[in-house]
């Protein structure tokens, strides 16, 4: 009746199906989860408008020229007058303090304080020089 191939090939095919249908499953549980942040990121994008909507509602110069004059006893805000603002000139510079550095020894490596060579030649030859 069946002979040997035909059972192997039947198996053969419903594997093939079996992995298409995993497969299958597989991409429409990665496309449902893009798609579920997508719509988080929609969602923050509209939060973050309605936001700068309220900012710019709150920072309107009339509202807050209002509020200013509502609350002026309890802030003690004052109008800026003409000779109140200043220049540079009527800041006061700051004092200037330099350390004599010529004094002190240098320390570490660059300490030479009376250990070089008398003859003025560095006993170190790296090769980039003649001597």
């Amino acid at each position: 009746m069946f002979r040997t191939s035909d059972i192997v090939l039947i198996a053969v095919m419903v594997s093939a199906a079996a992995l298409t249908y995993k497969t299958k499953r597989e991409a429409e549980d990665q496309l449902a989860a893009v798609q579920k942040l997508q719509a988080q990121i929609r969602y923050e994008e509209d939060t973050i408008d309605l936001l700068k909507a309220d900012w710019s509602l709150l920072t309107q110069p009339a509202r807050l020229q209002k509020l200013a004059e509502i609350y002026k006893s309890q802030l003690g805000l004052e109008p800026l007058n003409a000779h109140q603002i200043g220049g540079l000139d009527d800041v006061p510079m700051k004092p200037l303090n330099i350390e004599d550095l010529s004094s002190q020894p240098l320390g570490g490596i660059a300490d030479n304080s009376g250990k070089g060579p008398s003859d003025g030649k560095d006993p170190v030859v790296t090769g980039s020089t003649v001597q």
